[in-house]
């Protein structure tokens, strides 16, 4: 199983440069309000130096559709990441949609999904952002309904035991390789990846 690797919050070059040496499969830029929000600009300036292959993902929370009209006309084709029940299907957008923890949420993405055709979402804390971890036994049964990210206060020390217990397809990052809030450390983007390859293998 390879578990599919999002580091999110990248604000400059060199991080994003750290991750994707480190083995992320995708790198998040945080366009909504937060310590980490960059311009579309900015984003699109960082973005020009990946590889490719690595996956750029547009991270919003509620926006306004000119917000994301606007966005995505610097960007271009980005994957999407927002509240579910705050985008439309727009035509040529790939959307990512954010699920949080909270009571009755199973019946909403399954309905959700169903209605997208889409497999793909991702699930998190209540709050965004802010390190709060989540159920992972229950994130484990809704990883059921599709291709489910994890998120919410992973870190390279639980991201093992988050990986064994909910089998996700991807995990995100962001405030657990920060030293301190909006500013990621190398050395914890290394960690964090390393430490999803070695349980991939069993090693951990």
């Amino acid at each position: 199983m390879r578990v599919h690797v999002k580091v999110c919050g990248i604000r400059d070059a060199a991080t994003a440069l750290v991750a994707v040496e480190a083995g992320a499969d995708a790198l998040g830029f945080v366009m909504s309000e937060s310590v980490r929000r960059v311009t579309p600009a900015e984003a699109s300036v960082i973005a020009a130096r990946l590889p490719r292959s690595v996956e750029r993902v547009a991270v919003f929370r509620r926006p306004h559709p000119e917000e994301l009209e606007a966005a995505l006309g610097t960007l271009g084709p980005w994957l999407v990441q927002a509240d579910h029940d705050a985008v439309g299907d727009a035509p040529g957008m790939r959307l990512l949609p954010v699920y949080r923890e909270s009571s009755g949420i199973e019946l909403a993405i399954e309905a959700d999904l169903a209605r997208r055709g889409g497999a793909r979402f991702h699930y998190e804390g209540s709050r965004s952002g802010s390190g709060e971890v989540v159920d992972w036994l229950r994130a484990h049964h809704l990883g059921r309904l599709g291709q489910m990210t994890l998120a919410g206060g992973l870190t390279p020390d639980n991201v093992g035991e988050a990986i064994r217990v909910a089998r996700p397809f991807g995990v995100d990052v962001s405030s657990g390789v920060e030293s301190r809030p909006g500013v990621k450390d190398p050395g914890l983007i290394r960690e964090f990846v390393a430490a999803v390859r070695d349980t991939e293998r069993g090693a951990a």
